[in-house]
């Protein structure tokens, strides 16, 4: 006897764009953990989601660009599918409502207003700040150390297992910023590094362990990494602009 064909679900009418940032202790919540508590908050704050077809229907959520587990971000990204036509504004709010402190809605757009392309194309880079214990002397001499190389060799595990990778080819800008003092009062330094996503990706722990290797630094004893914003590449590289902005009028 042959298995009945599972219901067509109809496609979505509105499709959102969601920023939102893990602060705090927030940033050890993995991407599994994250998701999770996203679908649970729509359920909370009845949000009309459509769901995909199949037999196992789920609500049509797109991740992209998601930080590694660990580090802090003021712009991670998403995109839902709903089946009714709501205000972004709206959403925002109930949302922010419903998710547990640390993991913050900061903007909704509809995806009709913003500019085109697909999020994962629009997100091309991400502009990182890297809070270590370095000396500020040491950081300015690993950066420098670091940027005059043509390739920086890293190792990383992976899901695939170790991986080998240049790190270097993908960033585009890496500076010593102020000194950093931290809460217990211990001197340090802040990276600003704009990195661009690559497949593999590079990570900001890996340009930090590239700098070492260049500069034969030791090893940090503490690194905080926080993803200030990602988006598309500015014309000249230098830059990021928002993804979420909404597409120029023609004419």
């Amino acid at each position: 006897m042959s298995r009945a064909q599972p219901e067509q679900q109809a496609p979505p009418v509105q499709r959102l764009r969601v920023r939102y940032a893990k602060r705090g202790r927030m940033r050890f919540t993995s991407h599994r953990d994250f998701s999770r508590a996203f679908e649970r908050a729509l359920v909370r704050a009845r949000v009309p989601m459509a769901y995909s077809s199949g037999f196992n229907p789920h609500p049509r959520i797109s991740y992209a660009g998601a930080s590694p587990t660990g580090s802090a971000s003021e712009a991670e990204y998403l995109e839902i599918g709903l089946a009714q036509v709501l205000d972004p504004a709206d959403v925002a709010r109930t949302l922010a409502g419903s998710l547990p402190p640390g993991l913050d809605v900061v903007e909704v757009a509809d995806v009709a207003t913003a500019r085109t392309g697909g999020l994962t194309e629009l997100l091309e880079a991400s502009l990182w700040r890297v809070e270590t214990d370095l000396p500020v002397d040491a950081a300015r001499a690993g950066v420098a150390d670091f940027l005059a190389l043509e390739s920086v060799p890293v190792e990383r595990m992976t899901k695939k297992g170790l991986r080998t990778f240049d790190c270097r080819a993908a960033v585009l800008h890496l500076e010593v910023g102020d000194a950093e003092v931290d809460d217990a009062g211990r001197p340090g330094s802040t990276l600003d590094l704009l990195l661009r996503h690559t497949v593999p990706s590079v990570r900001p722990d890996d340009v930090l362990t590239g700098m070492r290797s260049a500069a034969e630094l030791p090893a940090p004893d503490r690194m905080l990494l926080t993803r200030l914003a990602q988006g598309p590449l500015t014309p000249a590289e230098d830059g990021l602009e928002d993804p979420l902005a909404t597409a120029p009028t023609p004419g």
